[in-house]
């Protein structure tokens, strides 16, 4: 199992350890003796004792006298090899030794962990409808993990005429067009990661940064929406300031510029697929959500694994709502934790990021994540009051209100 630090090293369930496969120690003893002492009392029956003797002068002998039973199950419990003067009989022995090398044959949490994962990978993807056929379920997510690796950033850092304030509030006002067409999550998602990598492979100047932005949402609609909005649409909601034709230019701009690689795998399947293996509850479930949508406005977090953010907001929306553990759910967590590969160190970092953006998301300007997670529909979890001293549970200061 991956270390993350988000579960506990020992084995929750080790089958080698429950009570319906546990064999009673004195059987384990009697096991070898009973062949034998069933094959001098048949032979007892037909000869004497004495001709037996003289027949299998090869054979081990046992002392047959004073052979107590138990007096609750029969068992015979004082076999004595003849001429041995040690407590613990040979045969005994011997039987204890295979069993024990028996259990230690068989496999423990640590190595069921990956067939574990893969059945749970499989009926997680299923149930979520991120594949039409569950025969594929392991390859897909295989090559969701391999394809993040190709689509990472070296860096978080941005061009010179660029700050992190000003990408944070072009996010933010495309956070809020999202919503006005009711795009799915995974077209946020990739919208972002296509500004990020445009601003970083493409030569923009301030003044077509909004464009830039609305080219980068409607590339991503194109790829996971059915309905698309007109480009006159676009147009209108940034106030007619760029005409169609600059929209389409800078359109085939992106494209040229990315060398039509649009593919990524957004953090929210991997937030998904991790929760319904730790069977999260929903209200854990929408903080998960919130605390990753509100890493989209940070510029530290560019540089992270899909797999990183998703682990990091899950484990610390885990942290903040504190609710009750149960044995069943706390070995699904550590099933589920191993999907997230980051070292305990960067989950850490990126917990304290999004721990300080989810305190000060009331106060800042950039609002609209705060405001979508504050509806009915998403459980009010963006008001949660444990969110105001989230970085007081990683050990950082509180902030003050």
């Amino acid at each position: 199992m991956a270390r993350t630090g988000f579960c506990d090293s020992r084995p929750l369930l080790d089958p080698c350890k429950t009570e319906e496969n546990r064999v009673p120690l004195r059987t384990w003893a009697n096991a070898c003796a009973v062949k034998a002492r069933r094959a001098c009392n048949e032979v007892a029956g037909l000869r004497s004792w004495q001709q037996y003797k003289a027949e299998n002068k090869d054979e081990r002998q046992w002392v047959c006298s004073r052979l107590p039973l138990s007096a609750e199950d029969g068992i015979i419990m004082d076999y004595a090899e003849k001429n041995k003067s040690a407590s613990v009989d040979g045969y005994e022995e011997e039987a204890l030794l295979n069993h024990l090398h028996r259990v230690q044959a068989l496999p423990t949490l640590r190595q069921l962990v990956p067939g574990l994962l893969q059945r749970e990978i499989e009926v997680a993807m299923d149930k979520l409808g991120l594949l039409y056929d569950r025969t594929y379920a392991w390859d897909v997510f295989s090559d969701m993990m391999r394809s993040q690796l190709n689509s990472t950033l070296p860096n978080a850092e941005l061009p010179r005429p660029f700050t992190d304030t000003t990408r944070a509030i072009l996010v933010d006002w495309l956070i809020q067009v999202h919503e006005v067409f009711s795009f799915s999550e995974e077209t946020l998602y990739l919208a972002v990661h296509l500004l990020n990598r445009a601003l970083q492979q493409i030569k923009v100047s301030i003044s077509s940064l909004q464009l830039l932005g609305v080219v980068c949402l409607f590339l991503a609609a194109k790829k996971e929406e059915c309905l698309l909005p007109e480009v006159s649409e676009l147009c209108y909601l940034m106030a007619n300031t760029y005409t169609k034709k600059q929209l389409l230019r800078m359109e085939r701009r992106v494209l040229s510029g990315l060398q039509f690689e649009l593919s990524h795998c957004p953090p929210i399947h991997f937030l998904l697929l991790s929760a319904y293996i730790a069977r999260c509850s929903d209200k854990v479930i929408c903080m998960a959500r919130y605390l990753l949508e509100l890493s989209l406005l940070e510029g530290q977090c560019i540089q992270y694994l899909p797999t990183h953010l998703a682990g990091a907001a899950l484990h610390l929306a885990r942290q903040l709502l504190q609710e009750a553990p149960t044995p069943e759910g706390e070995t699904a967590w550590c099933i589920a934790s191993n999907i997230h590969l980051g070292s305990e160190a960067t989950l850490f970092n990126i917990m304290q990021i999004m721990a300080i953006a989810a305190a000060k998301a009331h106060t800042r300007e950039t609002r609209a994540t705060y405001i979508k997670f504050s509806s009915v529909e998403t459980l009010h979890v963006s008001m949660h009051p444990a969110l105001t001293n989230a970085p007081c549970l990683l050990g950082l200061p509180c902030l003050q209100s």
